[in-house]
């Protein structure tokens, strides 16, 4: 009676889109938990509180509009965590169970997305998300996995992937001509230990690459929706090609949130190992398929917005048509830019004396650091040092702040940091200097051991006093 519904040869890609999510949910939870007092916090960079206060809940539905605290938060971090544990280590629970479990890790990143303000503005937030509240629906492990969100889940991958493979086209020429990789693994958001090699490839395999990555988001999205073997194919394709991302670049949980969805389109033939053969299945209530065909044509009239950005000749990239941030649209790198700029913040302990230099955990400073793994996880405040160097307008709401909280020694905001140059008192000045970055060459860092060379520009924010900020 519900062969229709049921996918049963796609029982090892549930286990694994599952399982995977579950991983983003914890390291997204854990992210939350560590950076949230520095960041969002009632003494952090953009309260909370404050934001609240401005912002009614229809704008940003949130459980924090019934009450905040920063234990609350941690307390909310800390549920949520403990939830994608669960989620991880349990594949067979009652159905009623199960989704209330996912539902409750939805709801949790949701309030804290919703308050997030500059610091949760990126894509792969909206992208769990969406992911997220479909995984609701896809059933413990007593039950065939249900057709309608696989093929939902399959349909947020082509659009992750070709939004994505469009804005490029769309928007820069060096996507055009296949020189956008000359810059692009030099001048990305957050290097990584392989970034530097991958830069120094011969341009002659950096146009290769280029072109793989039009084939993989222009034309294997389509082939998501062929007839097996061809759509387990396609799915592979993606997933190595977001595997060649995560060693070449740190972009938080994004990779590792397309492989999740590439599985969705995988035949359980090729993913055996992933899971034992699986029991008889249950036959689906038929509430759960009420449930499931309505969260389908909600999607599909949700669809129209993304497919109307798509088509459209002004196209954006990772937009949110609604608070739920579901039906979403996506892409990423419709430009590149030519220069890496860095925006180095010092500070002096007294007027004339020596400005030492904060160390970020991830971005760029100390020529002599190699460039650390950091993906999956997600450095909040170093992402947006990155846009602040391309236009100063990104640090409007929150660069005052820090300039401030380092010259009282915050705590919570030093927290952020890899290394605060005043541990005993704070400076007396504060600036930020702007330099120019690019990766050393190999005859370079054989001489001196650098990773990069800079050059200064000029000042970016002068010498700053306390009584300066008053």
């Amino acid at each position: 009676m519900w062969d229709w519904f049921s996918a049963p040869g796609y029982w090892a890609a549930r286990f694994a889109v599952q399982h995977l999510l579950a991983v983003a949910y914890l390291v997204a939870f854990a992210c939350a938990l560590r950076q949230f007092r520095g960041l969002l916090g009632e003494r952090g960079l953009t309260p909370i509180p404050r934001y609240l206060a401005r912002v009614p809940f229809r704008g940003a539905p949130s459980l924090f509009h019934l009450h905040y605290s920063d234990r609350f938060f941690a307390g909310v971090c800390w549920v949520g965590i403990a939830g994608s544990v669960l989620a991880l280590v349990v594949d067979f629970a009652p159905l009623w169970a199960w989704i209330v479990l996912w539902l409750l890790l939805w709801l949790l990143y949701l309030s804290i997305v919703n308050v997030g303000q500059v610091w949760y503005s990126f894509g792969w937030e909206s992208l769990l998300l969406e992911a997220g509240f479909l995984a609701i629906f896809l059933g413990p492990g007593s039950l065939a996995p249900p057709a309608p969100v696989l093929w939902l889940l399959t349909w947020l991958l082509f659009r992750v992937e070709f939004g994505a493979g469009l804005i490029k086209l769309r928007g820069d020429s060096c996507w055009r001509d296949f020189t956008a990789l000359y810059y692009h693994h030099e001048t990305q958001p957050m290097p990584g230990p392989l970034s530097r090699w991958f830069h120094l490839l011969p341009r002659s395999l950096h146009k290769v690459e280029v072109a793989a990555n039009h084939g993989t988001q222009l034309v294997m999205p389509f082939v998501l929706f062929a007839p097996q073997p061809a759509a387990t194919v396609a799915g592979l394709v993606v997933a190595v090609t977001q595997g060649w991302l995560m060693l070449s670049g740190n972009f938080a949980w994004l990779n590792w949130l397309t492989i999740t969805l590439a599985f969705s389109a995988m035949g359980s033939w090729l993913l055996r190992w992933v899971t034992p053969e699986p029991p008889q299945p249950a036959a689906p209530s038929p509430w759960f398929v009420a449930a499931v065909l309505v969260v389908a044509v909600v999607f599909v009239v949700l669809s129209y917005w993304p497919v109307r950005n798509m088509l459209g000749r002004r196209q954006v990239m990772n937009r949110s048509f609604n608070r739920l941030h579901l039906g979403n649209t996506y892409g990423a790198f419709g430009s590149v830019t030519r220069t890496r700029y860095e925006v180095i913040i010092e500070g002096a302990a007294a007027p004339g004396g020596e400005w030492l230099a904060y160390e970020f955990k991830g971005k760029p400073g100390d020529p002599h650091r190699r460039p650390p793994q950091v993906a999956p996880y997600h450095l909040r405040l170093d992402w947006l040092m990155w846009f602040l160097a391309i236009s100063p307008s990104y640090g409007r709401s929150w660069l005052p702040n820090l300039v401030e909280a380092l010259l009282r020694n915050e705590e919570h905001v030093l927290r952020l940091l890899r290394h605060n140059p005043f541990p005993e008192s704070p400076p007396r000045l504060v600036r930020a200097q702007f330099y120019r970055y690019r990766f050393a060459t190999r005859a370079e860092h054989r001489e001196t051991g650098a990773y990069w060379i800079r050059s200064r520009i000029g000042d970016f924010v002068p010498p700053l006093t306390l009584e300066d900020l008053e």
